[in-house]
């Protein structure tokens, strides 16, 4: 006598190691997704926010975005040549790494401002789209677009197969995440949160288009990221995960909820496949998070080197 066939488990995390965080993902997910349970959330609610430096593709040696603006100095500067001996131009293009370490926020805001203004958002995508398509990571040797984290590409999968609704709430610029984040991980361009320039309304041979203009519209870091989630999205997210001190105020805010919440935070502790780095980072530190993110509700640290069965996608 034959019984009816075994259903076939397919593990939605397999580049997860087994252990307590996988385990907690799996159960919280679960927890809010069952409609008999009492921590059930609609799907309505279901709102997932992600950071994406560190947290969804590689920040080391130095930000995806710092790649990018080093390879717009160099066009701007051949376009307009005596840029290239104006400061913070010449300090760039020379890696006078003496004088770099002296620049605050007015020196990038300027850069920025040079490299990533003065046309419309659609010829800027065009722009960030041509740079992605060659533009290769330099110690992995593999365009940027693949060295983003094969886990969280996973979980960003069954987030959404779950009934949730994932956003990128980056410090990163807005315009260059939102024209390959639906590439990358399945999210659009009206799901990603991020830094941006004030642009405004202008019209050119009768027809009406927007324009970047040099002047910071919102810097999407620590508080912000939280100010932004409510303007934008409008709703307090039930899961968050983050990586650094800027991701802190978005985990705390979405800890602080009702009901289940999950904040997790990734540390960088895998030197062997990525990078290993934490207080140290001068750009994104992670010091404050470390300590705070485990007595949050929900609060879990991941471990890259732990619970990171495989970290790239080429791995």
């Amino acid at each position: 006598m034959s019984g009816a066939p075994k259903p076939v488990f397919v593990d939605p995390l397999p580049s997860w190691n087994e252990g307590t965080t996988k385990a907690t993902i799996l159960d919280f997910v679960r927890r809010v997704t069952i409609e008999d349970s009492s921590d059930y959330v609609p799907p309505s609610e279901r709102i997932a926010t992600f950071d994406n430096d560190g947290t969804l593709w590689c920040e080391q040696p130095t930000f995806v975005q710092g790649f990018f603006l080093l390879d717009r100095v160099k066009t701007i500067t051949t376009e307009q040549p005596e840029l290239a001996e104006q400061q913070p131009f010449k300090a760039v293009l020379e890696n006078d790494k003496t004088t770099l370490a002296t620049f605050g926020k007015k020196e990038l805001v300027a850069l920025v401002f040079a490299t990533h203004t003065g046309m419309t958002p659609e010829e800027f995508r065009t722009i960030v789209q041509t740079w992605f398509d060659s533009a290769m990571h330099p110690r992995f040797h593999r365009l940027f677009r693949e060295c983003v984290y094969q886990p969280q590409l996973e979980l960003l999968d069954y987030l959404r197969a779950n009934g949730f609704k994932t956003f990128i709430v980056t410090g990163g610029g807005s315009g260059v995440v939102r024209t390959v984040a639906e590439s990358i991980y399945g999210i659009p361009p009206e799901q990603v949160i991020g830094s941006s320039s004030k642009t405004t309304l202008e019209w050119r041979d009768g027809k009406p288009v927007l324009v970047k203009q040099p002047e910071l519209n919102s810097f999407d870091d620590r508080a912000e990221k939280v100010v932004n989630i409510e303007l934008h999205i409008g709703r307090r997210p039930i899961l968050a995960f983050g990586n650094s001190d800027g991701d802190l105020a978005m985990l705390q805010y979405t800890a602080a909820g009702t009901g289940a919440r999950l904040a997790l935070l990734l540390h960088h502790d895998d030197s062997d496949r990525e990078y290993a780095y934490d207080r140290d980072f001068h750009f994104s530190p992670l010091r404050e998070a470390l300590e705070e993110v485990p007595k949050l509700n929900g609060g879990h640290i991941v471990s890259m080197r732990q619970d990171f069965k495989q970290v790239f996608p080429f791995s």
